[in-house]
């Protein structure tokens, strides 16, 4: 083994002291990836007494089986039947049926593809504008001045947020993310001016607060019809809050970073602009901003063939799936021609993330535009990872646009 993570046979399940909460996992969580796949369908993590599965028939196996696979005791490393959790569970993450069915069914219903349709001229609009915007400027961090700026310009309209105080949503999700991993530094960095962030969304989440035609307005009556309760309504709309920004900021950085060290790829994407939808896809296979969730088991049961107890947490290493030589072909290559259904980027099952048609709408149109107006990426200085217990995603990526003729 190279040492990353020394895994060694005990019994029927390998064992492993990697640690995937770590600076250097984050840095490159690849070697350990490797490593679990190759262990086997089941690894213990010895540092954290967990059980953790890494290929991808084995992660989509545990993602849709809710029933023995909870994620009602926490999504995360803390099991909520064990310990009080840090914030309040959320009603459609950490819920199972029939809870979860319920607020699932009002976010559906909210989120539906009609929906989304009619938000797509104004987001094609937005994102003409800034790619234009950043075109004039031609050189400037893509993660502050685009993967950040472009859902903050757009996500909360869509919600029916005021426009104070947007970017209080990017340190909420950093705090609600990292809080699925062990209370470690960047647990406790995250959460250490939690007070007034926490205070501002849980206001923002009230009916008062919302515009009468956003989506958080419909969470809101759906209250009124009975689908939800009044006290639910508040943390339904703090989900979509959660759900909305981290993960497409974080999706939208790694599609123009690998736009921008694979040119032959952005040249595809500038010869036919319809492929931005799958260039974004791709990105989220490729880079998976969401790297890992729990389960908890609900009775005793197997994971290809290994006995496991009940209320063992499992950790699904979502990134490693996606690149699992097992379910793909070239898994280490780009590439936005891939017929990549069935990538777990964005969960899979009942459970799968509620963003996600979201996510896709703002990387299709950022992307499409980009294609359009602009004739490489270059990358102008060294791109630095954002540290997170949960997603993978960059801090800053300096870049210089160059204009199409």
């Amino acid at each position: 083994m190279t040492g990353v993570a020394a895994v060694s046979a005990t019994g029927a399940v390998p064992v492993s002291d990697a640690d995937p909460f770590s600076a250097a996992f984050f840095e490159n969580p690849h070697p350990i990836h490797d490593e679990l796949r190759e262990a086997g369908p089941v690894v213990r993590l010895s540092r954290y007494g967990v059980l953790a599965v890494a290929r991808h028939e084995q992660v989509h196996a545990v993602l849709n089986d809710w029933r023995t696979f909870s994620s009602a005791r926490g999504a995360g490393l803390a099991d909520f039947a064990k310990e009080k959790p840090w914030r309040l569970p959320s009603l459609v993450l950490e819920t199972d049926p029939p809870l979860h069915d319920r607020t699932r069914r009002v976010l559906d219903r909210v989120l539906s593809p009609a929906a989304i349709r009619r938000l797509r001229t104004e987001f094609a609009r937005a994102a003409d504008a800034l790619i234009e915007e950043l075109l004039e400027r031609g050189s400037f961090d893509a993660i502050p001045d685009l993967a950040e700026a472009y859902p903050l310009s757009v996500f909360p309209d869509a919600v029916g947020m005021p426009r104070e105080n947007r970017r209080y949503l990017l340190p909420y999700g950093n705090m609600v993310f990292n809080s699925f991993g062990p209370r470690n530094a960047f647990f406790e960095e995250a959460v250490k001016d939690a007070e007034p962030v926490i205070a501002w969304v849980q206001a923002q989440s009230q009916r008062a607060a919302l515009a009468p035609e956003g989506f958080g307005a419909a969470i809101h009556a759906a209250a009124d019809a009975g689908e939800l309760t009044p006290e639910e309504a508040p943390l339904v709309v703090r989900s979509v809050l959660t759900a909305g920004v981290d993960t497409t900021v974080s999706g939208l950085g790694a599609a123009l970073y690998c736009l921008a060290r694979f040119p032959e790829q952005f040249a595809r994407l500038r010869a036919d602009p319809s492929l931005a939808r799958a260039a974004f896809e791709e990105a989220v296979r490729y880079e998976s901003p969401v790297q890992t969730f729990f389960r908890t088991t609900t009775r005793d049961t197997e994971i290809a063939g290994v006995p496991v107890g009940e209320g063992e947490k499992v950790l699904m290493f979502l990134g490693a799936a996606n690149r699992d030589p097992r379910r793909w072909e070239r898994p280490e290559e780009y590439d936005i021609g891939r017929a990549n259904a069935g990538h777990v980027g964005f969960g899979s099952g009942i459970h799968g993330c509620v963003g996600q048609v979201l996510a896709r709408l703002e990387g299709e149109v950022v992307l499409g535009a980009l294609a359009r107006k602009a004739a490489g990426i270059e990358i102008t200085g060294p791109a630095r990872r954002r540290y997170n217990n949960t997603l993978r995603g960059l801090a800053s990526l300096p870049v210089r646009l160059h204009r199409a003729a």
